[in-house]
């Protein structure tokens, strides 16, 4: 198989279903850490001192397998809408239940790495693979259905992982930002769709790197939104909420008016990256 891709990206006159120019994906990033592992970022923003584990990030964090996940779910199933949930595969391990109802209710299940510290980026090509296999078994097996779509903790894969994931036999994955429509790869006969992981509507850089509120996140949203709808071209707009950081009833409530706002837009189709993917590779060569 050639290392190198060949790329195909969607011109003006792609659509999706019904003839839409707007394809809006609702991201559910349901994140862990590995044993003994912290987020380096937290609600207090000022860093310890190296070597000290930060207990309290640790615990924010944490709030994401214990209520926000089930909270941001509830919301989902309360619009008729399939999300695409990134999964960590230490989560299997800590809460394989709901794993296993994430595919019950028909959301699509996205490879996370083992843990949010676990970047591929750091791997050698041997580690690598030993990671995307690892936790490919442990989602399929935990949740009974083989995921097909990946995206590197942090958005950071490596100089490799499109071809690695590719020769895995995945559809897509999202550690790409350098378009606002996603794009096909072809690594020797293996086509796999990048599809952009946007951050214009995602509450971690927006509440916590940047400081503002949630409301923030939902007026960006509608100035976006608005934009976008107005574009001539074929353009997808993902919606990201960290079950950790808007699966509180402080953020969960933006997540809630924006499906509301999305769904009484018939011009508008609502995928998953899998739908999205394949929806891709079937209108393109």
């Amino acid at each position: 198989m050639s290392s190198e891709a060949r790329i195909t990206r969607l011109g003006d006159d792609f659509r999706w279903p019904g003839g839409r120019r707007l394809a809006v994906i609702f991201n559910i990033a349901y994140e862990a850490w590995s044993d003994g592992q912290a987020p380096g970022i937290g609600p207090m923003g000022n860093v310890l001192k190296p070597g000290f584990f930060d207990t309290n990030a640790h615990s924010w964090a944490s709030f994401g397998l214990v209520r926000g996940i089930h909270r941001l779910l509830a919301i989902a199933q309360k619009h008729g809408i399939r999300t695409s949930v990134m999964v960590n595969g230490v989560i299997c391990e800590r809460d394989p239940a709901t794993v296993r109802q994430l595919a019950d209710l028909g959301h699509e299940i996205v490879n996370h790495s083992w843990g949010m510290d676990v970047i591929p980026v750091y791997f050698d090509e041997a580690a690598e693979r030993a990671n995307l296999e690892r936790n490919h078994a442990l989602l399929k097996t935990t949740a009974g259905v083989a995921p097909i779509g990946w995206i590197s903790p942090r958005g950071t894969g490596s100089a490799i992982s499109s071809r690695l994931l590719a020769e895995a036999g995945y559809l897509h994955h999202g550690d790409v930002n350098d378009d606002d429509r996603p794009y096909v790869m072809d690594f020797g006969g293996r086509r796999i769709v990048g599809i952009p992981l946007t951050m214009d509507v995602n509450d971690l850089p927006t509440c916590v790197r940047y400081g503002q509120g949630p409301r923030h996140m939902l007026d960006t949203f509608a100035d976006t939104f608005a934009a976008m709808r107005a574009e001539p071209a074929p353009l997808m707009l993902d919606v990201t909420a960290h079950t950790h950081v808007m699966g509180r009833p402080s953020g969960a409530w933006v997540y809630d008016e924006i499906m509301r706002r999305v769904k009484a837009c018939d011009d508008v189709w609502i995928c998953t990256r899998e739908q999205m993917a394949r929806h891709v590779l079937a209108n393109t060569r």
